[in-house]
């Protein structure tokens, strides 16, 4: 009977809005006729109510069948597991990132980039001042050759000229030998008579033994230029020269590493020092960081990263972007301050146009979670008692209106929640396999209300 009462307080309500809005003549007119159709339904129905041969009966069994609310239901379904989706956050790291420093102190005399330039592998980046370095290599180039050419001699042996000149010199010296033996053996014999003074037979004789010295070194060297130079002279040149070409390839690779190029290709991130600085060894002039074949490092938990295969394929969301990755590899140990196990994810070529180095990165896992229990959508729970949650079900009675359709009463089933996504829940409780819940509209109706199923 509330449908119909709530029908005429509102018919009236219009009526009324529409009265005020007209003048006062037309608001007293209104409400007359208002009122007298007024009296006449209650008479009507008066009538209709105390006339029992009427036939009131049917219309009123029919009204009554028409009150019996439809609601939306949906049969229960069992699962034995769901798949939830969890999100774990981690950075775009570049694959190689090196701060580029020479290897040698000197004066840095040119730098060729700057900041966000972008560099291709073997690319000179910056130079120190090599003016010393270049002097000093002429200068060992010089001692080099020379050692070289006595090398040589010493390998071909003496020529001709040198050996007869050395054997003209022992021969010249031969004589001058034989007369001083004579002159000293003469002025001892005068000696021993006092026929000469102590002085004079000192000098024959110290002039003898000068003279004979020389005689044994040209013989010497005479002998060294028709024997050949030893091999042991040879192998000691070659030595000095041995030393003298490692001394020339120290100041090449000197040289070398007074240019500093590129190792990889990537973008400057960072420049240190500008020209006219004096550096020393190990000195960082500038920060390269490789712009392509980026990685995504996202730290899991244990149980989570073990399952992250070698080879996988994911996807990840950066700044509303999805990527497709693939998992190359993951770091050995836990992190100590988050404790979960990075796992490296190797993003695309086509990410390197969106993404920079130190971007936060959000991977999403699925995961299949062992769970029986059915699906509900979210309007079909009811807040229970002591906190807990419910569900409205509606159950036959096996018999029909005067319309002909089946009616249902209906009854609770209390639930726990088990887990919770996107307009549904997975619950598990009292409910039965052959159970229709209701899915909508459970704030309309209560415990023992007969309803009817909309669609049937």
């Amino acid at each position: 009977m509330s449908q119909p009462i709530q029908t005429r307080q509102g018919h009236r309500t219009a009526q009324q809005g529409n009265t005020m809005g007209s003048s006062g003549q037309f608001r007293r007119v209104g409400w007359f006729v208002g009122g007298a159709l007024l009296l006449v339904g209650v008479g009507v129905g008066a009538t209709t109510l105390g006339d029992p041969s009427s036939g009131a009966g049917e219309p009123e069994s029919s009204s009554r069948a028409s009150r019996i609310l439809s609601v939306e239901t949906a049969p229960v379904a069992a699962v034995s597991s769901y798949v939830t989706s969890r999100e774990f956050t981690g950075t775009i790291v570049a694959r190689r990132v090196s701060e580029l420093s020479f290897e040698r102190s000197g004066l840095l005399e040119g730098v060729e980039v700057d900041e966000g330039m972008s560099v291709q592998e073997g690319e000179v980046l910056a130079r120190l001042d090599t003016e010393m370095l270049r002097t000093r290599r002429e200068e060992t180039v010089a001692r080099r050759d020379q050692a070289v050419a006595v090398l040589e001699e010493m390998i071909e042996g003496p020529r001709q000229e040198d050996i007869d000149a050395a054997r003209a010199q022992v021969e010249s010296l031969k004589p001058e030998v034989e007369l001083l033996k004579l002159q000293t053996n003469r002025s001892r014999n005068l000696l021993g008579r006092n026929a000469v003074a102590q002085d004079e037979f000192d000098r024959y004789f110290f002039g003898l033994q000068s003279k004979q010295g020389q005689l044994d070194q040209a013989r010497h060297e005479l002998e060294e230029l028709i024997n050949g130079t030893r091999q042991q002279q040879i192998d000691a040149q070659k030595a000095i020269v041995a030393q003298l070409e490692a001394a020339i390839d120290q100041i090449d690779v000197d040289l070398r590493k007074s240019t500093l190029r590129a190792p990889f290709a990537g973008a400057i991130a960072r420049r240190f020092a500008d020209e006219g600085a004096v550096l020393q060894a190990g000195g960082v002039v500038l920060k390269l960081v490789e712009d392509s074949d980026l990685e995504a490092w996202v730290g899991l938990p244990i149980e989570e990263s073990s399952q992250m295969t070698v080879g996988s394929h994911h996807v990840v969301k950066i700044s509303g972007r999805s990527f497709h990755v693939e998992v190359t590899g993951r770091r050995p140990e836990v992190d100590p301050a988050t404790r979960t196990r990075t796992v490296i994810l190797k993003m695309g070529s086509s990410a390197s146009d969106y993404v920079v180095h130190g971007q936060v990165v959000r991977l999403q896992i699925e995961q299949t979670v062992l769970a029986s229990g059915v699906w509900l959508p979210v309007t079909a729970l009811t807040e229970g008692d002591r906190g807990l949650w419910s569900c409205l079900v509606a159950v036959p009675e096996d018999q029909q209106d005067a319309s002909g359709r089946e009616r249902f009463h209906i009854e609770r089933r209390d639930v726990e929640v088990l887990h919770a996504e996107s307009g549904r829940v997975l619950v598990r409780g009292t409910l039965s396999s052959d159970d229709r819940v209701v899915t909508s509209g459970t704030h309309r109706i209560s415990v023992g209300q007969v309803v009817h199923l909309a669609g049937r």
